[in-house]
């Protein structure tokens, strides 16, 4: 289907729901909150169509004056002047209208789990992982998103194994979906008395939060554990069986939480993480599914994936699925992301037009 086609259908699906919202027994029908949320969402789009249509018939008029050889002087060369900018502004308007018709990623909109673990490296793994953690806090404290820790697994000098947060506010998951992945740095650790400089890495996974509706949980399908919590070192936390311990039979997915003192508090923050976990998993089956012969894409959540270079001693961050190095590591590391961020983004949407083109 070519682009004006695509549009003339989007258009007519508007016009159609136009139509029937119109019905005076519309608001009665079991259907009008559905057909309301479409034209609420295609009204965006059908603007940025008008818009491109109206610069495009301008162009022809433009063009038509200017091959009249009547057109006095002074009316040609301001034809010219607005047919140029015509020519140059109409590549950008289709390509928005292009973007506002790639197909939505449903969890965009969602709140996400943030998971960072420690991977080769011993301790400064360890404290690798800490430091991205406190990265991604900052990243959302600048972007006015919610942060709330939900596990910390922390070790005896500053760093953790495991650190689980839930990320709550507008566009969460549409921005920080590319960071699953391996995270490598380089850099001289703190008890390194050489100065050598050692490479350890951690691993990073986000995934969409997902609500009860989005995945139904069956109780024969858990077995739930409770224990005594502990905190580093084997020192006791509490004297009660407060921490949760539970199992997804059909999959073998399991989630621990530890870190409220109380077993109900921390059966309910497990269950959020599980929740998000199978969510997680039913989409990337699809996803794997939908594009198969798509090797190239970004952010594949492939959890293996090495994605990003740390480099301390040259101040530099290397995201290897796009080529892009910023010198500005400093910054990175206090939350500074969007510019690595809005090139994934970008890069995502350019592989997905010419994937249609």
């Amino acid at each position: 289907m070519s682009l004006n086609e695509s549009l003339e259908k989007v258009v007519a699906r508007f016009d159609e729901l136009g139509e029937l919202m119109a019905d005076p027994g519309a608001a009665a029908s079991g259907d009008f909150a559905g057909m309301s949320k479409e034209y609420s969402n295609l009204t965006p789009v059908v603007e940025a169509i008008t818009e491109l249509k109206a610069a495009e018939n301008e162009a022809v008029d433009l063009a038509t004056m200017l091959a009249d050889k009547e057109t006095d002087t002074e009316m040609r060369e301001l034809a010219e002047a607005e047919f140029k900018e015509l020519k140059e502004s109409i590549p950008t308007l289709e390509r928005n209208v292009q973007l506002m018709l790639l197909p939505k990623d449903e969890a965009d909109d969602k709140n996400a789990i943030l998971e960072v673990r420690a991977g080769t490296g011993g301790d400064e793994a360890a404290l690798f992982a800490a430091d991205l953690f406190r990265m991604y806090q900052r990243y959302a404290e600048a972007r006015r998103w919610k942060f709330e820790i939900m596990a910390f697994n922390e070790t005896g000098i500053g760093g953790c194994k495991e650190a689980v947060a839930s990320v709550s506010g507008r566009g969460v998951f549409a921005r920080l979906k590319f960071e699953s992945g391996v995270h490598r740095v380089q850099r001289v650790p703190a008890t390194e008395s050489g100065g050598r400089i050692h490479t350890s890495a951690a691993t990073v996974a986000v995934m969409p939060e997902a609500e009860e509706v989005d995945i139904q949980i069956e109780d024969k399908d858990l077995r739930i554990d409770v224990f005594r919590a502990s905190g580093p070192g084997g020192q006791s936390v509490n004297t009660t069986d407060s921490a949760v311990r539970i199992t997804h039979l059909p999959t073998g997915v399991v989630v621990s939480q530890q870190d409220e003192k109380s077993q109900h508090k921390n059966k309910a923050k497990a269950m959020r993480v599980l929740r998000s976990r199978l969510y997680d998993h039913q989409r990337q089956q699809l996803d794997a599914e939908r594009s198969a012969a798509r090797k190239s894409q970004v952010g594949s959540g492939d959890r293996s994936e090495r994605i990003r270079t740390y480099n301390f001693p040259q101040g530099r961050i290397t995201d290897h699925r796009i080529n892009l190095t910023l010198h500005k590591l400093d910054r990175f590391m206090d939350g500074d992301l969007d510019e690595a961020v809005d090139a994934l983004i970008s890069e995502d949407q350019a592989s997905r037009l010419a994937e249609i083109s």
